[in-house]
């Protein structure tokens, strides 16, 4: 055997070498506002740069209600992160009206086979364009403890009376019937995009969204009647009850339902691996009537237009877009995917794609979110006050379709 002999010359060249293959290393910035969903990302970014050895992602989640801020502080200081999970509608426009995010729909080509009310999500309405590949999308579910309900003896009702008698069944029992309450404004308003959809009907969103009627209709305050008459059920002294305040009262048994949505299937599993639970649609009126779910696009991954690495940030979006990535995020999460082919054995992910059959688009969320004040702060200020008793439905009413008539055309021309 000939021992090698490194020379000064040869040791530079070695040195050379090694100093490239690290250059050549390639790191993206990658924020999300889901700091529960870390573990999945982390897991599934593993597997990618085991692929990718070239690359390194570093995978950074901020709390929800910060996310926002935190984001737009870092574009306007041009310190923007490779890779933005943006949220959908209004507040992904707030991202990619002022040039901040990369077109992809002409980069990822998989974007064609994703349905359009996924990308309408992630569609820029001044140009017709994608900038992000869409995420998930979310419906509004009510959750129930089945040992409660075996334990009384009840199955999940098929109408609202039906819904009304249970509840008053496991608060006699000593049970809290519902375990939300508004002191989150958020929750407020998707606890009442649980129930309303079932009273204002299917038709009623795009006749408000095309100005045909506003939400001073008698569908609509009817709806938030019947929503109304389940206060006597919620939570104790519910307008103190945050959102964290209710999830625990249902992870720990001592509330028999809540009402959320979708994606907090994978959260309870984990904060509770014991509890046994359950999902079911909201109860229409009448038992010939089909549930009505509210539905929405959770928001999508793009690309910061500035990023120093076009190339690998539209390969692992790419990526992103497959259905490689939707199977495992579906498989660890628990989410519905927009991309076409995933599938899941979750009984409950097959119960909520059951329910999307018949669903309705989250009203304020998809419609109404674009201007300022928006149709959800309108809401969100308003509810905490119905629920409690201060405001009528008629009052909230009126004054969100005055709130939204300052800047919404279709509304000036009634």
């Amino acid at each position: 055997m000939i021992a090698r002999r490194y020379t000064p010359v040869r040791i530079v060249l070695v040195a050379m070498f090694l100093c490239g293959i690290a250059s050549a290393q390639v790191t993206l910035d990658f924020w999300s506002w889901r700091v529960e969903d870390r573990w999945a990302y982390e897991e599934i970014i593993a597997g990618y740069v085991e692929d990718h050895p070239g690359v390194r992602i570093n995978y950074n989640a901020f709390e929800s209600t910060t996310y926002d801020t935190i984001l737009t502080t870092a574009f306007t200081a041009g310190e923007a992160p490779d890779i933005i999970h943006v949220r959908a509608y209004g507040n992904f426009e707030t991202y990619a009206a002022p040039g901040y995010l990369m077109r992809l729909d002409d980069k990822v080509d998989a974007l064609e086979n994703f349905p359009d009310l996924a990308l309408n999500g992630e569609r820029l309405r001044e140009d017709g364009n994608v900038y992000a590949v869409p995420f998930a999308s979310q419906t509004l579910i009510v959750y129930y403890n089945t040992d409660i309900f075996d334990e009384l003896g009840l199955a999940p009702p098929e109408t609202w009376d039906e819904f009304l008698a249970a509840a008053k069944t496991i608060e006699d029992a000593g049970y809290i019937a519902l375990a939300n309450g508004t002191a989150t404004a958020s929750e407020a308003e998707i606890f009442t995009g649980v129930f309303a959809p079932n009273f204002y009907g299917a038709d009623f969103f795009d006749q408000v969204v095309a100005g045909e009627t506003t939400f001073e209709d008698p569908r609509f305050i009817q709806a938030l009647e019947k929503v109304s008459e389940l206060t006597e059920y919620m939570a104790p002294q519910f307008s103190g009850v945050d959102r964290a305040t209710a999830q625990n009262l249902f992870l720990n048994e001592l509330a028999a339902m809540y009402a959320g949505g979708s994606w907090e299937i994978a959260n309870f599993r984990n904060q509770n691996p014991d509890l046994a639970f359950d999902v079911m649609a909201p109860p229409p009126e009448s038992a010939d009537d089909t549930p009505l779910v509210s539905w929405f696009l959770d928001g999508g991954y793009a690309v910061s237009a500035d990023t120093n690495h076009p190339e690998e940030s539209i390969e692992f979006v790419t990526f992103l877009a497959s259905p490689e990535f939707g199977q495992q995020l579906t498989d660890k999460l628990a989410n519905v995917s927009p991309i076409p082919g995933v599938v899941s054995d979750d009984p409950l992910l097959k119960k909520v794609t059951e329910f999307n059959q018949n669903s309705t688009p989250y009203i304020m969320l998809v419609g109404f979110r674009y201007e300022a004040p928006t149709g959800s702060v309108l809401m969100q200020q308003r509810l905490p006050g119905m629920y409690a008793g201060s405001m009528s439905p008629e009052q909230l009413a009126k004054e969100v379709t005055e709130g939204i008539t300052q800047y919404y055309e279709p509304f000036q021309q009634r």
